[in-house]
């Protein structure tokens, strides 16, 4: 398994990531009392939409550059790493001025030439699944970004589109040990967009650490019946908190195990 290296954090090695946020940046205030609450409760990635693609085109849209400022500030505040979506190539120069991660949405997994422009940065990036791409898909869209030169790349399932409207979109858990056994890559779980139901984020996030995720993205906002986008998939502070303690510790439960495994012991997310 390659693993990804940002300053001093290590993803895709035996630590877990969790990355936590408003699905957008609705304003300097708002982002950093997230941004406070998140990394109080061990998150170590700070995630936020500037830019945000919408199916409707009269539903906000983000903040664009100020958002990116916004997100600027919380990280320099807090010492969050963050991720942040690049919808067209015109927008790269500035996002990866900002940010430390570049999140490829769902909606452009096979937008070839941003991939391909993506590539040829030294950025990390998350890719996130189509909601409409096979597993096959998925991993060749991640092959345009590394012919590129880029190795720093986290694959994302967030949900694919099935018949069922229970959730918004069906979590694939079975791609999570089908793409480790496929490819190198870190894998990354979103059950936010992969269920759109805040009320099965922690049985669903548990449920993804035991696939063998190597991190998840939750979305936070202090309010979510206020929230501008996807407030139905975002837990509140409360919610997060209880989430975290679960998340901590069934890490400490697969840490242990892992360490009778191989005979070692190490310092995971929950030490």
């Amino acid at each position: 398994m390659a693993t990804i290296q940002i300053g001093d954090l290590v993803i895709g090695g035996r630590k877990k990531l969790m990355i936590a946020g408003p699905c957008s940046i609705e304003g300097r205030d708002q982002l950093l009392d997230i941004a406070r609450e998140v990394k109080a409760q061990g998150a170590q990635m700070l995630r936020g939409g500037a830019y945000k693609p919408r199916t409707s085109p009269h539903s906000f849209q983000g903040l664009g550059p100020q958002g990116l400022f916004h997100l600027k500030e919380a990280s320099e505040e807090t010492g969050l790493l963050t991720v942040t979506e690049v919808m067209e190539p015109e927008e790269l120069d500035l996002i990866c001025k900002y940010a430390d991660v570049l999140q490829v949405g769902a909606r452009n997994m096979f937008n070839y030439p941003l991939l391909k422009r993506i590539g040829r940065t030294d950025k990390p990036v998350l890719l996130k699944r189509s909601f409409m791409a096979t597993v096959e898909e998925f991993l060749l869209a991640s092959e345009y970004i590394l012919k590129e030169g880029n190795k720093r790349v986290m694959l994302c399932e967030r949900g694919i589109r099935t018949f069922d409207q229970i959730t918004r979109n069906t979590l694939d858990l079975a791609s999570v040990p089908i793409l480790k056994k496929m490819s190198s890559l870190p894998v990354i779980v979103d059950p936010s967009h992969g269920t759109g139901r805040s009320d099965i984020l922690i049985p669903m996030t548990l449920a993804a650490l035991v696939a063998g995720a190597d991190g998840i993205m939750i979305e936070v906002h202090p309010n979510p019946k206020k929230a501008l986008s996807d407030g139905l998939q975002t837990l509140d502070f409360p919610h997060f908190r209880e989430l975290m303690a679960e998340y901590r510790s069934l890490c400490k439960y697969i840490e242990d195990q892992e360490s009778r495994r191989t005979g070692q012991s190490f310092s995971g997310a929950a030490s």
